[in-house]
């Protein structure tokens, strides 16, 4: 069995306009001392990560501890977002239709398919291991709603709050068989508007 312990980033810094290079906010950077204490006898064999700040700095603590470097992979980072924004509205248009994206911006499938073929390929490479992933919002639940198609809107609108996450994934090769949710941190997605 290989284990997926998917980490979702802490609370980003939303006045820094640049997505890429976001960092935590001063909460978010306390809030990250609580992701070693869950992940810290998980005998983690490898790390991976987005190439964004906040999902590499969230992990980045737990990773030294074991030693291990981060493998960063841009196909693992978040949406990018069109010029309409995050809103209720918005979240809902694109999960009724996942291939639906403002211009500019990607859709669900879009941030779903990089992400699938990313995990395929770390799950390929690490059998029987023990994994991290560094992980943002959308993307993760693009990755639960492609293991179980009734992950909806509300599936999602129930962990945008939560910062940082982390879910275990347990896999037998690339079938998932199992999913334990094991630390959320409750922080407002400032990112929202409207």
């Amino acid at each position: 069995m290989t284990k997926v312990y998917f980490v979702r980033h802490a609370q980003p810094d939303h006045s820094w306009t640049e997505d890429k290079t976001r960092p935590l906010t001063t909460e978010g950077k306390k809030d990250v001392k609580s992701v070693l204490p869950v992940l810290k006898d998980k005998k983690i064999d490898a790390f991976y990560c987005s190439t964004y700040k906040r999902s590499y700095d969230t992990i980045a603590e737990t990773a030294q501890y074991y030693g291990k470097e981060i493998i960063t992979d841009s196909r693992l980072r978040e949406r990018t977002s069109g010029p309409n924004g995050n809103n209720q509205g918005m979240f809902q248009k694109r999960w009724e239709d996942h291939s639906y994206h403002e211009e500019q911006g990607e859709s669900l499938e879009m941030v779903q398919k990089r992400n699938i073929e990313a995990l395929t390929e770390i799950l390929e490479d690490n059998q029987g291991k023990n994994i991290v992933i560094g992980t943002h919002g959308t993307a993760l639940s693009t990755i639960l709603n492609y293991y179980d198609p009734t992950y909806d809107c509300n599936s999602f609108l129930r962990i945008i709050d939560w910062m940082p996450y982390i879910i275990e994934l347990d896999f037998e090769g690339t079938t998932l068989l199992s999913k334990t949710e094991l630390l959320h941190i409750e922080k407002e997605f400032k990112g929202r508007k409207g």
